[in-house]
């Protein structure tokens, strides 16, 4: 019922640019938190960055400065707009949907429990 999907992906040159779109179903996408997560070539995946109901934000230290996550609820569409990549961003960059914590009333920065997973969109910024 509830799904989630990413695109945008590509290849860009370092210090170049690139936007991702999550396009996300559901009557009720404005209370979910949404998260990118990125994982590398033999690497763990990480959390890249979150935006929550209240339009607060998260970021890792890595990108801060370089990428923006935000979200238009009406459009049911979560972005994250990156900019001065680095050969380290190259990636499969994943959405994912927080269904539940917008009961809490609590923001919870990088500890969200996803519930819904986008099947992912290749970066690859070259040297």
């Amino acid at each position: 019922q509830v799904q989630v999907a990413e695109s945008g992906g590509g290849l860009v040159q370092a210090g170049g640019s690139l936007s991702l779109s999550c396009a996300a179903s559901g009557r009720s996408f404005s209370s979910y938190v949404m998260g990118w997560f990125r994982q590398g070539p033999g690497k763990e995946r990480e959390l890249v960055a979150t935006i929550d109901w209240a339009y607060r934000t998260y970021y890792r230290d890595s990108v801060k400065g370089r990428f923006t996550i935000s979200r238009d609820n009406a459009k049911n569409t979560v972005l994250l707009q990156m900019n001065s990549l680095k050969p380290e961003d190259t990636a499969v960059y994943y959405c994912a949907a927080d269904l539940d914590t917008v009961l809490t009333g609590r923001f919870m920065a990088d500890r969200y429990r996803y519930d819904l997973w986008g099947q992912g969109t290749q970066v690859t910024v070259s040297s």
